[in-house]
């Protein structure tokens, strides 16, 4: 008798530990740069749709950017999107790996790269190269934002020009926004922000184009918008080392599928995913830069 109750227990567990498993949610952490309900606002019916598509509850996690590191260390979520660079420190520090690519939806623009842009008044006539920075102003979005900083610094570096060393001061203002209006209300010489971040301005009303002058514009191929940076590949989905390749390749398959007309595409404002890219660029910027994964 007490051998048959064992077996029953043991049944019984198995059964607990399955519907448990079968039943936890899919959480996916994404990256909080304007916010949690910014976040929930864009991601939420992506959230909804892997849930239909898989089967399984998926839940969106907004991370500020000092939560992603513990977060993914933790495996405290099971898929996590973030900034190339901020993957890549993931990639090194813990074994992550991308699963897909976000194709960006940028004023009609599929796009699956981006870079930084250098903005300076249009009406300051002392600043119309990298060089002309030294001993002005800066703002930039944060020392981890990946176009609102780190491509900016990475040309700097490049011409020998030290931004911590050569400008008269080095500000982080926190959101890309921000870094616009203080170089237009000339709080700052000049400034560094995400492509698309003037045009994406420009057409909700909040500046005029005419205001502002790019520093150093490069022309890249077909790259619709402003740019004064190397592009690197846009966002990734990656996956932490903990987590099960079979539920990756259902979360990949159900998103490849993803059209652009969907609820889930038009609220994140993508038109879908594809493979992942190359992401080797943006390790050997923070190489060369000592940040990120190679921060001494």
């Amino acid at each position: 008798m007490k051998r048959k109750i064992g077996a029953v227990i043991v049944l019984l567990s198995c059964s607990l530990l399955f519907l448990s498993s079968a039943y936890a949610d899919v959480r996916i952490g994404i990256l909080a740069k304007n916010g949690s309900a910014a976040v929930m606002k864009k991601w939420a019916a992506t959230g909804d749709y892997l849930t239909e598509k898989i089967g399984e509850p998926v839940e969106i996690v907004p991370l500020d950017f000092d939560k992603v590191m513990p977060a993914v260390e933790a495996n405290e979520v099971d898929f996590f999107l973030v900034n190339s660079s901020m993957f890549i420190t993931m990639q090194v520090k813990f074994a992550a790996t991308p699963v897909a690519t976000m194709i960006n939806s940028r004023q009609g623009e599929a796009l699956k790269s981006f870079g930084g842009v250098v903005i300076a008044s249009a009406y300051n006539d002392s600043i119309n190269s990298f060089e002309d920075l030294k001993g002005k102003k800066f703002a930039a979005v944060m020392q981890n934002s990946f176009g609102g900083w780190q491509m900016a610094y990475k040309e700097f570096i490049d011409r020998g020009i030290d931004p911590f060393q050569d400008f008269a001061s080095l500000v982080f203002s926190g959101t890309h926004d921000n870094v616009v209006f203080a170089v237009q209300n000339e709080e700052v010489d000049a400034g560094t922000v995400r492509t698309d971040t003037l045009e994406r301005m420009v057409a909700s009303g909040a500046i005029v184009m005419e205001d502002f002058k790019v520093i150093e514009a490069k022309s890249d191929g077909d790259f619709p918008f402003l740019c004064s940076t190397t592009l690197y590949p846009e966002w990734p989905l990656a996956k932490v080392a903990a987590t099960d390749d079979a539920l990756s390749v259902k979360i990949v398959s159900a998103l490849k599928e993803l059209k652009e007309g969907d609820k889930a595409a038009q609220a994140a404002k993508i038109i879908g995913w594809t493979d992942p890219l190359d992401y080797s660029g943006v390790q050997s910027l923070q190489q060369s830069l000592k940040v990120g994964a190679y921060a001494e």
